[in-house]
């Protein structure tokens, strides 16, 4: 039952905010997001929400301030206008890499400062999408719910039909993402240990793990420059292996990003929608897109009706096949 729930969208991401209103069955609120003369953001609810359990579908993707702004004052808005509850969706929460001092350095710890901001504008949850570190969730101070895109890759590196297959980790960072891949497939686990000199530099890669002969599936949260992804795959294909796919939720591509994949070793890179594919991106033969639509509203529909959201990967760990439409096309 989903009669009370209301789905509204900024600017950032409207074509996966649409797709989610479709799986859902309902329309997308109305709202105008529009600019004034000096640029300033102009928020304009067009509907009742008194009483309702309101949605607002938002990455902060670039241009991350002002997708970040649109996201507070639409809050702001449908708060004043007296929602009863009011979940943020963010597939891609923006500034989540700064959200520690390593070596005490003095720097901002901006996901705890967006964190907080979002707060204090009076939602009462945020749903999102593989944070790109989990203890993000323990910033807010109101529940966080962080589904995982897991299901959706494995669905595809399934129904791609893959031969000799081996899970890579690009970094001892992302260990227990690509473990939690490689255990429901039975693939073993390989893990690309990278030493980095400065910010998006890499200076030396080692495979830990045979890859000889292998179908390389790397997972990764985000590819923003894809820099450090194609010496990856460059330091895989050279200790052997025969091919090398990379699954990666947020495509932030940014910079030189489409060079470098279109120039690199790498036979694919596939993304979630999370972050709309810009023109450039969309036309580079090497990029596939799936669809987190299905998946979106399936969580938004149970938050909603007070349901576990856990479930959903419970029974996904338990060895079921996901029932998750794939087609990007499916829900426009």
């Amino acid at each position: 039952m989903i009669n009370n729930l209301t789905v509204f969208s900024g600017n950032a991401n409207i074509p996966l905010a649409q797709k989610v209103t479709n799986v859902l069955g309902i329309e997308l609120g109305d709202m105008m997001v529009s600019r004034f003369a000096d640029g300033e953001i102009n928020i304009k609810l067009n509907e009742n929400v008194r009483g309702k359990d309101v949605f607002i579908i938002q990455p902060t993707c670039a241009p991350p301030n002002r997708n970040l702004m649109e996201l507070l004052l639409m809050m702001d808005a449908i708060h004043r206008a007296s929602a009863s509850r009011i979940t943020a969706v963010v597939p891609y929460l923006g500034y989540a890499r700064q959200d520690r001092r390593v070596r005490s350095s003095r720097v901002p710890i901006s996901a705890r400062v967006i964190a907080d901001v979002m707060v204090s504008v009076g939602i009462n949850r945020v749903l999102t999408i593989d944070l790109h570190a989990e203890q993000i969730q323990g910033f807010f101070g109101v529940p966080v719910d962080n589904i995982y895109c897991a299901p959706l890759f494995i669905q595809d590196i399934c129904e791609q039909h893959y031969d000799n297959i081996v899970i890579v980790s690009p970094d001892v960072g992302g260990v227990m993402r690509a473990r939690a891949v490689a255990k429901h497939l039975n693939k073993d686990l390989v893990i690309v240990d990278k030493r980095r000199q400065a910010h998006n530099e890499v200076e030396t890669m080692n495979v830990i793990g045979d890859v000889h002969n292998k179908t390389c599936i790397i997972i990764d949260d985000i590819v923003d420059t894809a820099g450090t992804l194609g010496l990856g795959a460059k330091t895989l294909k050279e200790k052997g292996a025969a091919k090398v796919f990379a699954y990666c939720t947020h495509a932030v591509l940014s910079g030189d990003a489409i060079k470098n994949i279109e120039s690199s070793v790498l036979d694919e890179l596939i993304v979630a929608d999370t972050i709309p594919l810009y023109e450039q991106a969309r036309k580079c033969g090497k990029i596939r897109q799936l669809t987190v639509a299905y998946l979106l509203a399936e969580a938004l529909r149970r938050v909603s009706n007070e349901e576990s959201i856990s479930v959903l990967f419970d029974h996904f760990g338990a060895g079921a096949q996901p029932l998750l439409p794939l087609n990007i096309e499916k829900y426009q």
